[in-house]
């Protein structure tokens, strides 16, 4: 028996492509941050290359392969002749070189994508900024309103009172004449 799929709401996202691991992957919905068309290509890149390398699919898959190399080259005779085992023997002389060339790319990738998130920061910082500006002008219209409405309040209490000093019994109503007003008769 299958359950009912939930209406997708605004926040979830609509397939499975587009879910999201975590908080950190929300600021592509901030609408001070460019994304898509608006990007660079170079940004993009960026944007994948962090999304991958800084996920644990990435560290699992990157743990499996140096494994599997170990185990290629250590226990299996994949390429050996003799005694000696697998294509690249116990002290891994040809890992150690790629793993180098590996950090050396990474410390390059890391500055990208580094850079690339201090963009996003700065955006997302214009974008509050400017959000910032128009509250406060128009926490200032409000108050500016405010202190209109209490003048015309106090001139009307003002008017109230001297039309009251006037005529006393103006705007009473009698208890037997229901919602008419009540004459005065001299």
């Amino acid at each position: 028996m299958t359950q009912p799929e939930a209406p997708s709401s605004p926040s979830s996202p609509a397939s499975p492509s587009e879910r999201v691991e975590g908080w950190t992957t929300q600021w592509h919905h901030h609408p001070g941050v460019r994304t898509g068309d608006r990007l660079t290509r170079g940004e993009r890149a960026a944007d994948r290359m962090r999304s991958v390398m800084g996920s644990w699919r990435f560290v699992f898959g990157f743990f499996a392969v140096m494994i599997l190399w170990a185990l290629a080259n250590s226990v299996l005779s994949i390429g050996g002749s003799g005694t000696k085992h697998g294509f690249d023997p116990y002290p891994y002389i040809l890992l150690n070189l790629f793993l180098s060339m590996l950090a050396g790319v990474q410390a390059a990738a890391l500055l990208i994508a580094a850079r690339r998130s201090d963009a996003i920061a700065s955006e997302i910082a214009l974008h509050t900024e400017h959000n910032t500006e128009d509250i406060k002008r128009l926490i200032q219209e409000n108050t500016e309103l405010t202190q209109l409405v209490k003048g015309n309040t106090d001139v009307l209490e003002e008017i109230h009172r001297h039309v009251t000093a006037l005529s006393p019994d103006a705007g009473s109503f009698s208890a037997s004449d229901g919602d008419r007003p009540a004459h005065r008769q001299d």
